[in-house]
Parts: C-alpha cells; sequence; structure tokens
C-alpha cells in the first residue's frame, strides 16, 4: 500500500534510517532500487519536517525528489557536474549530499544558502539564484571538459517557467554549434511562482503535456517523443512528435515526454543518456509539492513557507502598517482609474509586486512578459514611445538584469516611463543573490533619469505619484515587506523634483547633520535624537537637493550619510561627488553596505552584523566625531 499523502507539516522529526546513512552520493550509487525506493519517500518525509524548522523553498523540492535520487545514483557527482536552474528546488540535493543536519538551519545566519553555492560544497557546482542561467554554465562545463579531454558529464535540470527565459534558448541554440556533451533536463511541473505566461508557456503546456500519458506505457520509453520513433500510431503522440521537432530543429536528441516521479524509469533512462553524445533533452513530468496535498492543490502558495512556531517561542507581535508592494499596488489601481493610458508591465512577478488587483481590473492594460526582464524595458520603451506611459514593476535584484535595455532603450531615447523597484536593500533570507544592493550605484550614473527613495509607505506612494507625473524616466526603490506603519493619504501628493525634508535640527555649537535616503529613516531617527544631530531625509538621490547641502555646510562640521545599498557608487557617493564638484572641504561619513557580498540571515540580524542598527551607526559616528 502507497503511503498516504500527508495533509499537515509535521513538527516531529520523522524516522528516516535509510537517510541517515547517507553521507555522501556514493553510498546511492551501491543501492538497488527497492531501497531507491524507501529512500525516496523518507527523503520527501524529511523535506517536509525540515522545512517546517526552517521555513524556505518548498513546492520545488518535494517534485523533484525522485530526479534527485536518480541523477546522483547514476552520474558520478561531483565530477560530473550538476546544476539546478534558479536552485529553488535544491534541498533534496543538499540533504544527498552531506547536508542533512543543516538543512534544519537553512536561510539561518551561518546555515546553509537556500540556493547552490560553490563554496559551500563541491557538489554544488554552479551558483544559481536567477533563472534561465543553467544550461548555458552546464554548456561551458561541458566546453571545459571537452578542451581537457576529460570524460566528465554535465547536466542541466531546468523547469517549465525558467524556459520563458531568453537566456534558456540563447544556450540552446549555441549547445547545437558546439556538439558538447551536454543533458539539458526539462522539469515540467506546469508552473512558477506567478502563471507562466507567452506562447512559449501556451505550447509546452498544449503539446508537452498533452504527449504525456501514464496510461500509455509506450510513452514512458525514453524514446516515445522522439520524431523518428516509429509509434505515430498512439493517439498521444502527435503532441510529443510536435515537441520532439521543435527541440531537434535545435539539434538536440530529443526523448520523453515520462514521469518524473517513476524512480525506476528515470534510472533507466539517465543511464542510457549518460552513455549518449551530443547535446541530449529529456522532457520529464512531475508535480510541484509532489506529496503533500496542500502544495500539490495550491503550488504558488506553498512555493515557499515560514517555519512552524515553537512551543517555547514567545510571538512576537505582527508588525504594523502594510507591505510596500500593497502601496505599490494600491497606488496602480488609483491611478489607472485616473488616466486610460496607464500601462503596467512585470517579468513573472504579479504576485510579489503587489500587481494581482490591477491585472484583474485592468486586463487589457496589463502584460506579464514572463522571466524575460530585458524585454519587459524593451516592450516599455515600443509602449512609450507612442503616447503610452508604462510602470514597469520589477525586484531590484532582476532590474540588473535588463541594465543594457534600461540605458539604450529607454534613457538614451529620453522615455517618459516609471520603473517601480521592489525588494531594494537587504532582503533577508534569500541571500547576495536576492538582495537589493546596487541599484542607486548603477542607476544613478544613468543620464536621463530621476532617482527616488521613499522612506515609509506614504512617502512611497507620494514619490510614486511624483515619478508618474514626472515626464520622463523616474526610478522609485522600496525594500521588501512591511513600512513602519505611516498614514497613507487618500490622494497622493507629489513632491517637487529633487526636494528633501528637515525633520530635526540639531541645538548643538558644533552640528552633525545625518542624511537619510530611504527606508532606514526609522533608525535614522533615533540616532539622530541619541546623538542629538539634524536629521535631513533626502528623498532624491537623482537630483540632489542641492540648496539644502549648501545650507548644512554653512554651520553642520560633518555630514553622515545613510543608505541601504552599496558605499560604492551610491548615494553617499553622489554627495561625495557634489561636494567635490563644488570645491568644499567638508568632513562627510558614508555608512551603507560595505564593498562584499552580504550573506543570507534576517534582515535585523544582517544590519547588526554590517553595523547598520542602530548601535552600529551610533558607534561609527561618535569615532568620526573624536577624530
Amino acid at each position: 500500500m502507497p503511503n498516504a499523502i500527508p495533509c499537515s507539516v509535521p513538527a516531529i522529526r520523522p524516522s528516516t534510517p535509510l537517510l541517515d546513512q547517507i553521507d555522501g552520493p556514493a553510498q546511492l550509487r551501491q543501492m538497488e532500487t527497492p531501497q531507491l525506493l524507501q529512500l525516496s519517500q523518507q527523503l520527501r518525509d524529511y523535506l517536509l519536517y525540515s522545512v517546517g524548522q526552517s521555513g524556505g523553498h518548498f513546492g520545488a523540492g518535494l517534485g523533484v525528489v525522485e530526479l534527485t535520487v536518480a541523477l546522483h545514483h547514476v552520474y558520478q557527482t561531483p565530477e560530473d557536474n550538476l546544476i539546478w536552474d534558479v536552485g529553488h528546488q535544491c534541498y533534496p540535493h543538499k540533504l544527498l549530499t552531506g547536508r542533512r543536519e543543516a538543512l534544519l538551519k537553512v536561510r539561518q545566519a551561518e546555515g546553509p544558502a537556500p540556493f547552490p553555492k560553490r563554496d559551500e560544497s563541491p557538489y554544488d557546482c554552479f551558483g544559481t539564484g536567477h533563472s534561465s542561467t543553467s544550461i548555458s554554465a552546464a554548456l561551458g562545463m561541458a566546453l571545459a571538459h571537452k578542451l581537457n579531454a576529460e570524460a566528465n558529464r554535465t547536466v542541466a535540470v531546468i523547469g517549465d517557467g525558467a524556459m520563458t527565459g531568453g537566456m534558456a534558448f540563447e544556450a540552446l541554440n549555441h549547445a547545437a554549434h558546439t556538439g558538447a556533451d551536454l543533458l539539458v533536463i526539462l522539469n515540467d511541473n506546469d508552473m512558477s511562482i506567478s502563471p507562466n505566461e507567452g506562447g512559449l508557456a501556451t505550447y509546452l503546456a498544449k503539446h508537452l503535456r498533452s504527449a504525456f500519458s501514464l496510461d500509455h506505457t509506450e510513452s514512458s520509453h525514453p524514446d516515445s517523443g522522439r520524431s523518428d520513433s516509429g509509434n505515430s500510431g498512439h493517439s498521444n503522440r502527435t503532441g510529443a512528435g510536435t515537441t520532439a521537432a521543435l527541440f531537434e530543429a535545435l539539434e538536440f536528441n530529443y526523448s520523453g515526454p515520462i514521469d518524473g516521479h517513476d524512480l525506476p524509469l528515470l534510472i533507466t533512462t539517465l543511464q542510457q543518456l549518460r552513455q549518449a553524445k551530443g547535446p541530449q533533452f529529456l522532457h520529464i513530468v512531475t508535480t510541484k509539492g509532489k506529496g503533500f496535498a496542500p502544495a500539490e492543490q495550491d503550488p504558488v502558495g506553498y512555493h515557499a513557507i515560514t517555519k512552524l512556531p515553537s512551543p517555547h517561542e514567545v510571538e512576537q507581535p505582527s508588525q504594523p502598517g502594510i507591505s510596500y508592494s500593497q502601496v505599490f499596488g494600491n497606488w496602480l489601481c488609483d491611478k489607472a482609474e485616473q488616466d486610460p493610458q496607464l500601462v503596467a508591465i512585470t517579468p513573472a512577478m504579479s504576485e510579489g509586486s503587489g500587481m494581482v488587483a490591477f491585472a484583474e481590473r485592468f486586463a487589457e492594460r496589463f502584460f506579464d512578459v514572463a522571466i524575460a526582464e530585458q524585454h519587459a524595458l524593451t516592450l516599455a520603451a515600443g509602449l512609450a514611445c507612442q503616447r503610452i506611459k508604462p510602470v514597469v514593476a520589477i525586484y531590484s535584484t532582476f532590474l540588473q538584469r535588463g541594465y543594457d535595455q534600461l540605458i539604450h532603450d529607454v534613457a538614451l531615447q529620453q522615455l517618459d516611463m516609471l520603473i517601480a523597484i521592489d525588494r531594494a536593500g537587504l532582503v533577508g533570507e534569500d541571500g547576495p543573490t536576492h538582495h537589493g544592493s546596487f541599484d542607486l550605484s548603477f542607476l544613478r550614473c544613468i543620464p536621463n533619469l530621476i532617482l527616488m527613495t521613499p522612506a515609509d509607505e506614504e512617502e512611497t506612494q507620494r514619490l510614486l505619484e511624483t515619478g508618474y507625473r514626472h515626464q520622463g524616466l523616474a526610478c522609485v526603490r522600496y525594500p521588501r515587506g512591511k513600512g513602519p506603519g505611516a498614514r497613507l493619504s487618500p490622494v497622493a501628493d507629489p513632491v517637487a523634483v529633487g526636494q528633501s525634508r528637515t525633520l530635526r535640527q540639531s541645538t548643538q555649537q558644533h552640528k552633525a547633520a545625518l542624511l537619510n535616503f530611504g527606508s532606514l529613516l526609522a533608525t535614522a531617527r533615533t540616532v539622530a535624537e541619541t546623538l542629538d544631530m539634524t536629521l535631513v531625509d533626502m528623498r532624491f538621490v537623482k537630483p540632489l537637493d542641492q540648496q539644502r547641502l549648501t545650507e548644512l555646510l554653512q554651520d553642520h562640521g560633518l555630514l553622515v550619510t545613510l543608505e541601504d545599498n552599496a558605499i560604492a557608487g551610491g548615494a553617499g557617493s553622489a554627495v561625495n561627488e557634489w561636494l567635490a564638484a563644488q570645491g568644499h572641504c567638508a568632513d562627510i561619513l558614508n555608512l551603507g553596505l560595505e564593498d562584499r557580498f552580504i550573506d543570507h540571515g534576517q534582515v535585523d540580524q544582517l544590519r547588526s552584523a554590517n553595523g547598520m542598527d542602530h548601535s552600529g551607526i551610533v558607534t561609527r559616528i561618535k569615532q568620526r566625531l573624536k577624530s
């Protein structure tokens, strides 16, 4: 009898005697299929328990349990290279590669990263966290093995959501030219964080999954999808043949579709493909959240979960206010009511960016372009050329991927557009691949844009309005999560471009001023009160409030800049450059993120560790005042 599918995350550690013996994949290779089947069930049981203890990515890992076991059983990892696209699905991989106990602290400071990370394990041969990179990286490794006359094999596992990213097809196109020994596995679970959009997603859903039928044993054969398989008489062959034609046009040898939860079939198929020469493409069909009923029914809601509360843990009061994403989403709907020329664009992040209500209410003006940040910006540029006002909602870390388009297609042509930059600054447990550490630095050097850093919910609303009314490129960046609870106005009043606001005046004879850029204002207030400093919320990184800076220089001996961004090239650097250009010799202290990648952990912990909390900021300012 198969195990009943659990409906709740276990709070007690399950019995996993086989899994407890696994310190690395070499032990999997000594097991026969019956043991591997037991191991897979224990792996799924432990995964349910461990994510309940730590929180983290959930559904994707449950969906690749059998695939992960099969890959490490067949391939000689880490000598053979295994790359997980994005990395949401890597927890079973980490469990089988010596990190079983450590996974209980995943995403926590000093614990394992939530994504593959090269310096964490030799089995993590390529660091991931952003989508659609796996095939390019795997091809590079395969070519390196070819150049070095090595027999090592290379596998890239990519989801159907990540396949909507253009970079994946750039790599597929190049792979054919090289003839490298490479296996690409398409993990088709018909689901990404946001519903897949676009013609390719429709094609995959229509042809790939329609070709898959557990009722036809022939369709589970690794060659069943080949256009030359000679089995065209079966009713499910049309889709498979069409799918094979797509990838074989790219000169990949296509196999599948097969059941990604059929472990014996996966092992047999992978054993054959490991011996094959040239580019290989295997399509498997899986269920995201497999083995946990709520996740199977709601794969978006169970993409990631928070940890279960400990019985000894005191429940913390919920933070006041609403999320910055909600502020943006509400403003967007209100503005769309007023302006029929407004359109909204997102690269596959409608839920995270607070755009669900807009998508429902203004469907004809909503464009989810899938995982295609470059296309999102140039699409917006084309709309702007025809007097439409685009609002592009994008995470800071993903805006990095559309940088050339932002410069070449938008700013250079002086187009009218608003970019709402979510998840700016430290985001916490997802770590350096997702921190929005660099947007102020890479944006402020671009001509023809204004760059704004709201400090709370109300300021976010007002600066979004300011940016929308601005005739040109405007960027508003705000953090993840809830604000401090600032009261929102029924109507968003814009502010004058480049205008700061002074929130506190120092009473000391030898004054110091704290210049805040963005969401650290609450901390800045307490610091200014502790040290009796003048406090200015600058609001704008570009253009700076030059008049206010000039006034401050007249009676303040020290200027301190504070930002949740890299110090290198950030808002503080903008003030430094202005001072130098004006010939002012002022004492200035720049506080922000140091010149290194910040690891994962809770945001408060990371700020404390990097001297960006109240105590750390006060200490550094006092040291400068003494000197």
